[in-house]
């Protein structure tokens, strides 16, 4: 989502050329910590929908980008979109709509179709269509924005095979956007959140798969965008360390800030494009990480606009920005996107439906790692990088979508919100309350919502 409210902002695209200060290795430490995680109560959500740009009589054929650009012309502007929302282009002439950050589900769904309204509006008169899938099921991959950033990404990617081009130019997605939450424990605090987020990313990559083809052909997966995800670079698109739950008997706390561990991530991660003058390439070294780069293994020191550039270029499954960026779910059909929005509001939302959710949650990757032969939790196979190799979830959900009768059950569980967590005294919650909130978002995501008048107040700092 977008705002000109600071803590909700999108990263500032930087100047071109280095520009700034030298950083330091705390400095950079010190800017992350202070920028990731927001604290304040969690009322405000937001999305970022994804969509195919086809022609409206033949889906197949490639779409030119000027054609694209003229229908779209006068609606990329500040304020342009009704809602408030910002419409941008993805490297492969997708097109993305962030709307303006809401006060709970109901005014983020008026605003945000009000958005899309005006983009489906704009693109028919041109024989344009958008299609929400998450993978485009017939085109190849084709790079339309000749920008330097884009550029050094590909060539990045471009190392390890031909994933990279195909998240770039072929993939969309849901996303959704919620405040981070409060300093200190329980479920409205950051890293119960946190947590929660990426301990249900299985089952909404499941729940939601969308993109069983590539090219005209299945592929065998139900969400063939989750497959390839997981092929990219570990150090920038797997879970940071103990974010999603340990195996049994490790006694992980659910609640621990995650800042320490983020940082680390975000420091250890390869750089993948250092900015230049001119009509310089933006080229990175391979193998260079950032904290590499603060040690002086570049070319010239990094500047806090590298950092925020590079903060940009990872893809975790949930992406702290000062709110939290879920990541896991494939763009939907028309307004399917409103039913995952609102599911994911109200397992966060609501405290009873949160604790059940992490129960089975919980359960889910207790047997994933019993039958991998022992806890996965920190490594790389259990965050849906390189390997897959020992039973993850993440590859259950990806292959078999619902279906898979593991992923299935406990999607069934945190939808229903049955399996409740013991509360802070240890009495067991029943559940109930959570279930019903949940089920009502499924059925009818906008009136739920509407019946529960978001709270007010500060969102962050």
């Amino acid at each position: 989502m977008t705002s000109s409210r600071p803590d909700l902002a999108q990263p500032t695209a930087p100047a071109d050329g280095p520009g700034g200060e030298p950083l330091t290795e705390s400095d950079a430490e010190e800017h992350i910590h202070g920028i990731c995680f927001k604290n304040g109560p969690p009322h405000r959500v937001g999305v970022e929908l994804e969509w195919l740009v086809r022609d409206d009589r033949d889906p197949g054929i490639r779409v030119d980008q000027q054609r694209v650009a003229a229908a779209l012309a006068g609606l990329g502007a500040p304020g342009a979109l009704p809602g408030g929302g910002r419409l941008t282009t993805e490297p492969g002439g997708q097109v993305e709509i962030s709307s303006a950050p809401a006060e709970g589900l109901a005014p983020c769904v008026d605003i945000t179709r009000r958005d899309l309204a005006a983009l489906r509006q704009a693109v028919l008169p041109a024989g344009l269509c958008l299609a929400g899938e998450g993978l485009d099921p017939l085109r190849s991959p084709h790079r339309v924005l000749e920008v330097p950033r884009y550029a050094a990404m590909e060539e990045f990617f471009n190392r390890a095979g031909p994933w990279g081009r195909l998240m770039m130019c072929s993939t969309a997605s849901v996303q959704v956007c919620l405040d981070a939450g409060v300093q200190g424990t329980g479920p409205a605090s950051v890293g119960w959140r946190w947590r929660l987020l990426h301990a249900l990313g299985p089952v909404f990559v499941a729940a939601f798969a969308n993109s069983p083809l590539r090219e005209g052909r299945p592929t065998g997966w139900k969400s063939t965008r989750q497959a390839i995800w997981a092929r990219l670079d570990p150090c920038r698109t797997r879970p940071p360390q103990n974010a999603v739950p340990a195996g049994h008997g490790h006694g992980q706390a659910l609640d621990a800030d995650p800042r320490a561990a983020w940082i680390d991530y975000a420091l250890s991660a390869e750089v993948m494009c250092v900015r230049r003058p001119g009509d310089e390439p933006w080229t990175a070294p391979a193998g260079l990480t950032f904290r590499g780069w603060l040690r002086g293994g570049g070319e010239r020191r990094p500047t806090l606009e590298d950092l925020s550039y590079h903060l940009s270029t990872l893809f975790p499954p949930v992406r702290p920005r000062g709110h939290l960026e879920y990541r896991v779910i494939d763009a939907q059909a028309g307004d399917e996107w409103i039913v995952p929005a609102a599911v994911v509001t109200a397992l966060l939302d609501d405290e009873t439906a949160s604790q059940a959710a992490m129960g089975a949650a919980e359960v889910l990757w207790h047997t994933a790692s019993t039958a991998c032969g022992g806890d996965f939790g920190d490594e790389a196979g259990a965050g849906g990088g390189a390997g897959w190799d020992c039973g993850s979830p993440w590859e259950w959900a990806a292959r078999h979508g619902p279906t898979d009768p593991i992923i299935g059950e406990h999607q069934r569980e945190v939808l229903r919100g049955r399996r409740a967590r013991a509360g802070p005294a240890g009495r067991p919650g029943s559940g109930q309350g959570g279930g019903r909130r949940v089920r009502r978002a499924v059925r009818h995501p906008v009136p739920m919502s509407r019946r529960r008048p978001p709270r007010r107040g500060a969102g962050g700092g």
